[in-house]
């Protein structure tokens, strides 16, 4: 099964694409970085472009997006979740169902622990896809999404 991974923002969106078939491993990913400064209406634009460039070119079957509880403040929860919006968008026009874990979920699907740190979750996503070179943050994060869906797969398959 091929799983793309997202993790939304607004400066920086994830994304990373698995197999699942054999074994989990990484097919490709990137960060998508609108211009600074640029107005959202085109941030936004720039995020629904990559990641409808990454669906043309990886196919996944299936569509993670981490679930947002919680920003710093109001105005940051809103401008999120137009980028999830986004994104949400990107996977229906592909006609893909996206599957939504929160951040807690995914940390402790990767790593074991609910709080586990950016850095820590990075270091579990290398060893769990054997990659030789770190991947940025935001791609580490959406490749977490994409692993923690196929670990909750798998336990529904085993259960």
């Amino acid at each position: 099964m091929i799983i793309l991974g997202v993790d939304p923002g607004s400066r920086a969106t994830g994304y990373g694409v698995i197999d699942t078939v054999p074994v989990a491993r990484m097919l490709g990913g990137g960060v998508i970085r609108p211009a600074t400064g640029a107005p959202l209406a085109e941030r936004l634009r720039d995020i629904h472009e990559g990641l409808t460039a990454a669906i043309a070119e990886f196919n996944p079957e299936v569509m993670v997006v981490e679930r947002v509880f919680n920003a710093r403040n109001p105005h940051s929860a809103l401008v999120l979740g137009h980028a999830r919006g986004v994104a949400l968008l990107a996977g229906a026009q592909a006609g893909l169902v996206p599957c939504e874990y929160t951040a807690r979920e995914i940390k402790m699907a990767v790593t074991g622990t609910g709080a586990a740190g950016k850095e820590q979750v990075r270091f579990m996503v290398m060893r769990l896809l054997r990659l030789t070179t770190e991947p940025p943050l935001d791609l580490s994060d959406a490749l977490a999404a994409a692993l923690a869906h196929q670990g909750r797969q798998r336990a529904g398959a085993a259960g």
